[in-house]
């Protein structure tokens, strides 16, 4: 059984369906890219399964289970146990995530005084702790500084640690290299990978960068218009994609168009207006996600762009 399951979900923002039937696993220790241009839908379907959305953002069908358990189900009280505790999230923007008037050790401890009932000089070592298992040089000293005396990428560190506090299962990260310079971004990528190794964590990261992809992951799942479209391991999908949007993104040339808005559609395939493989079919009936053995497509063509020499 997967460690996390989420199935059919689907959300919408008022009469704007946002989120068209989103499928996807997450197994125990492994490391799953959700890929996608921007406004495809990789946020939104991370704040659904945190349990999160920003009004009026509602979800609106499907399930998301968490060890069998359906989280949509339970009540809010429930649903706040399980946040933080046994799923937690780093999101892109560490400066807005962190109070700036709070000590960064006051903010790490913060969780742990509530949920763990700590005391003050429990949490501050507990902080301390958590500052070097991600890296911070002279934790002893920093933990007693703010936000603003940090640099981007080590605020990006103090961010994974709060999320690290209460030993979660699965660790959702958001485009958490997003505004780092690339020295930067690998660093906080190789951290992340050496946390999940040492804590046998399950890790879902969230990005548009296939560099970040071919680093760190072993599974991706990629979305278009509100939909996962491939899913593969990413030997195999870097090796042959089996989506025409998997292999333009492979390609890596501006691919022709721009992403629909989701508040109009295309009719039957969202991408046939950009696809070199378009036909008739694809302009009338949204394709079903086709079963490729060991990975998956949502393509009338699925089969053929996977053997097209001109796809890799």
């Amino acid at each position: 059984m997967s460690l996390l399951d989420v199935t059919d979900l689907r959300v919408a923002f008022g009469p704007t369906t946002v989120l068209s039937g989103v499928s996807l696993h997450l197994d125990p220790g492994e490391t799953l890219a959700v890929l996608g241009e921007s406004g495809s839908g990789k946020t939104v379907t991370a704040q659904a399964v945190m349990g999160i959305l920003d009004p009026p953002a509602v979800v609106v069908g499907g399930c998301v289970r968490y060890r069998g358990q359906d989280l949509l189900t339970l009540p809010e009280r429930e649903r706040r146990r399980i946040r933080g505790r046994e799923i937690a999230m780093v999101f892109q923007d560490a400066l807005s995530a962190l109070n700036p008037v709070f000590t960064v050790g006051y903010q790490i401890g913060e969780t742990l005084r509530i949920r763990d009932g700590l005391s003050r000089r429990e949490a501050l070592h507990r902080a301390v702790e958590l500052m070097d298992q991600v890296r911070i040089p002279a934790a002893r000293q920093r933990v007693h500084e703010y936000p603003h005396q940090f640099s981007g990428g080590m605020r990006q560190r103090v961010s994974i640690a709060m999320a690290l506090a209460l030993d979660p299962a699965v660790l959702i990260a958001d485009e958490p290299t997003t505004a780092l310079d690339v020295t930067v971004q690998a660093q906080i990528l190789d951290l992340l990978g050496e946390l999940r190794r040492e804590r046998t964590m399950a890790l879902m990261l969230i990005t548009h960068d296939l560099g970040v992809v071919a680093q760190v992951a072993d599974r991706i799942a990629v979305m278009y218009a509100g939909r996962v479209v491939e899913q593969a391991d990413v030997h195999q999908l870097f090796r042959a994609p089996a989506h025409p949007y998997t292999a333009a993104l492979l390609r890596g040339a501006a691919i022709s168009g721009t992403p629909p808005s989701l508040r109009d559609l295309p009719s039957g395939c969202a991408f046939h207006p950009r696809c070199r493989y378009a036909a008739a079919v694809c302009r009338t009936v949204a394709p079903s996600t086709v079963d490729l053995g060991g990975r998956s497509a949502a393509c009338h063509f699925a089969r053929e762009v996977l053997v097209d020499p001109a796809a890799r």
